[in-house]
């Protein structure tokens, strides 16, 4: 019985031995590998289904969507893909985002992809978009299929107007 109550302090005293305390100023941070390893298991995008649009590169020139190179400016309707015709930011006008008005369930958002650059937006055409019923969001090609990427994937439907990242204004 001795033996059995001697057990415990031994174990104690073992673990102080390969275990002595630190100084406060020697404390580990707890490891956060563990709460971020389910994380590193999920890939939204390559877990796309095969009827949905997917950017995948970017050239100066054009764009790789679902396995298909397209030169040019670009214009995306939630899973539809169109050629565009405006070459430089300046062509942008209503008259070449009027398919908005005849397109139902109208997006939530067209993201406006002005190639490399971010550029100002003529007020008649952030007027006309809203009239639309959409908001508006300007950023560089790159950036702009990237967010049509993640918003498509989450069933959002959004537009994407997408002039090829070599455009400069």
């Amino acid at each position: 019985m001795a033996v059995r109550q001697r057990l415990p302090d031994l174990i104690r005293s073992l673990k102080r031995e390969l275990n002595p305390p630190r100084p406060s100023s020697q404390l580990l941070l707890p490891s956060l590998r563990r709460a971020f390893s389910l994380y590193d298991q999920i890939n939204l995008i390559d877990n796309v289904p095969d009827d949905q649009l997917r950017f995948q590169q970017y050239t100066e020139t054009g764009f790789k969507v679902s396995g298909v190179m397209y030169e040019g400016s670009l214009l995306c309707v939630g899973n539809l893909l169109m050629s565009w015709s405006p070459q430089k930011f300046s062509d942008i006008t209503p008259d070449s985002l009027s398919i908005f008005q005849t397109v139902r369930p109208v997006p939530e958002l067209l993201l406006l992809g002005c190639g490399r650059d971010i550029q100002p937006v003529d007020p008649d055409l952030r007027r006309f978009i809203r009239s639309t019923g959409m908001k508006l969001e300007v950023l560089d090609s790159r950036n702009a299929s990237s967010t049509y990427n993640i918003l498509n994937e989450e069933g959002r439907i959004v537009a994407a107007a997408l002039l090829p990242f070599g455009t400069t204004s």
